[in-house]
């Protein structure tokens, strides 16, 4: 029997899960790893602690599969995306730590660049992306000009950039692979969705040595061969984890969508070949490259998703655990005509207000403990509904169904009233490894395991909810909470936010 081993890079742990012919889980290993807060805003990963915890589970996962790396016929890498590692090329050493996607010391700079509207035109036109820290060039230009000689020797060649799966693969390959897949490629701000190609003029504006890039690959096909302890198995597949999930839910064709449910939520829309411009503040982004063909995907995120409920438990102390919000929320019929609007961090997609702060409304003597916690879960299916309006007024694509994953998504109560609210089904997998398996999936493909046929074949229903809310009453609702997001925004005044 086939395996195909995944290595899911995440931005507090590593894992490993290693995947049968049937694309079922046979074994997995998991590590978190420090996170490093320099600064205020700031915030880092020492490369060498993300490799070694990467391989370190990628041979417990073997080991607990009872396999050998002769029985692997391929490694698929999914990563989080946007983080930044320059290293030397002839030592393989970092030159420092790695600029995690979250860390947000470049702010200043590309508040300066959104100032020209010229440029940022031009970048979001060539890239599909809005200017922001959250990418990786403004990151490789900080640490050009704040590592000592960094910048003469990577203009001289000598230091190579990458994001984490361009780390990884060098890394497996002990040194011979320097490339990356188009999907992480197009989340630098460097990369010409269009062309598929590094752009000039992008390097020039952020001041980017070419000598250091990686090249660009699909996202299906044989990188090199693993050394060490996964010594002669061929890399195949590479994806950001949010495309690699959109991937291992098989939503092959534009028109089908789904949402992660985290920390924070990821709404990605499979839009077919053609990269739309976006007029909602969406970002477009290459979904994936396989076999010579490119789709892309509009993409929204929500920044307080199931981190709402961590704040009920640990900010509020409501509940004990994040599974007893459930049962609380359900304790009353409805909200009772509350309504929060998380926005602890800003809001996102496609509102885009840093200065909006966390709102409660409509609370009376009679709100309880419950309401306040039906509210708080209600409010990530709100904020999903907004995103999904922007995407189908963007794409001009209706969707007949919502496929969903990640640690929320197993709430059946959050699911319904997701369903009710967008009036269309939403659809959870048996198998929820949506990022692993996709990266997996990608790795398969391009040594023969499966056949595209094949894995659209694999995927399983868990639980299928329909919506059952009138019409009606679920606009009703909406309405209410699109005036509670109106209170929220520009709360905070930009003085008070910039201290």
């Amino acid at each position: 029997m086939p395996y195909v081993l995944a290595l899911d890079q995440g931005t507090t742990s590593s894992r490993a899960i290693v995947f049968d012919d049937a694309g079922a889980v046979r074994a997995s290993a998991q590590q978190e790893f420090t996170q490093i807060f320099p600064e205020a805003g700031w915030v880092e990963h020492d490369p060498r602690e993300i490799w070694a915890s990467q391989i370190g589970v990628a041979a417990e996962a073997l080991a607990r599969a009872r396999l050998q790396p002769s029985d692997i016929s391929a490694i698929g890498i999914a990563n989080q995306r946007e983080t930044t590692i320059v290293w030397d090329r002839a030592t393989g050493e970092p030159v420092g730590n790695a600029i995690v996607w979250q860390d947000r010391r470049t702010a200043a700079f590309c508040e300066r660049l959104k100032a020209d509207a010229t440029a940022a035109a031009a970048i979001q036109r060539k890239t599909g992306l809005l200017v922001d820290a959250y990418f990786s060039a403004s990151k490789l230009r900080w640490i050009l000009d704040h590592v000592p000689g960094a910048r003469e020797r990577g203009a001289d060649g000598a230091l190579a950039f990458g994001t984490v799966d361009t780390w990884l693969a060098w890394k497996l390959t002990g040194g011979r692979c320097h490339a990356t897949d188009v999907t992480n490629a197009s989340r630098t701000m460097l990369f010409n969705i269009h062309s598929l190609q590094w752009d000039g003029e992008l390097l020039e504006l952020f001041d980017i040595p070419p000598a250091m890039l990686p090249s660009v690959r699909a996202s299906s096909e044989v990188y090199g061969e693993a050394e060490g302890a996964l010594a002669g198995i061929p890399l195949a597949g590479i994806a950001g984890d949010q495309q690699a999930a959109l991937f291992g839910q098989m939503c092959l064709q534009p028109g089908m969508a789904k949402n992660t449910y985290g920390t924070g939520c990821f709404l990605l829309l499979n839009v077919g070949e053609s990269p739309p411009a976006s007029r909602r503040q969406l970002v477009t982004t290459v979904a994936w490259q396989v076999r010579g063909r490119t789709q892309y995907a509009l993409e929204g995120s929500v920044f307080i998703g199931g981190a709402v409920v961590q704040w009920l438990r640990d900010g509020l102390r409501l509940v004990r655990t994040a599974a007893d919000v459930e049962p609380l929320a359900a304790s009353v019929r409805d909200n009772g005509g509350v309504y929060l609007v998380p926005a602890f961090a800003g809001l996102g997609a496609p509102h885009w207000d840093p200065y909006a702060r966390g709102t409660i409304v409509g609370i009376t003597r009679g709100t309880t403990a419950g309401h306040l916690a039906r509210a708080a879960l209600e409010s990530i299916a709100y904020q999903v509904a907004d995103l999904l309006d922007a995407m189908r007024a963007d794409s001009g694509m209706p969707l007949a169904e919502l496929r969903v994953d990640g640690g929320a998504a197993v709430n059946d109560a959050l699911m319904q009233f997701q369903a009710d609210l967008l009036g269309v089904p939403v659809v959870r997998p048996a198998v929820t490894e949506t990022t692993a398996l996709g990266a997996a999936y990608l790795a398969g493909l391009a040594v023969g395991v499966w056949s595209t046929t094949a894995i659209s074949g694999q995927w399983r229903v868990d639980r299928r909810f329909e919506p059952s809310m009138a019409p009606s009453h679920a606009a009703s609702l909406r309405e209410r909470w699109a005036a509670a997001v109106e209170r929220a925004k520009g709360w905070a005044p930009p003085s008070a936010s910039s201290r």
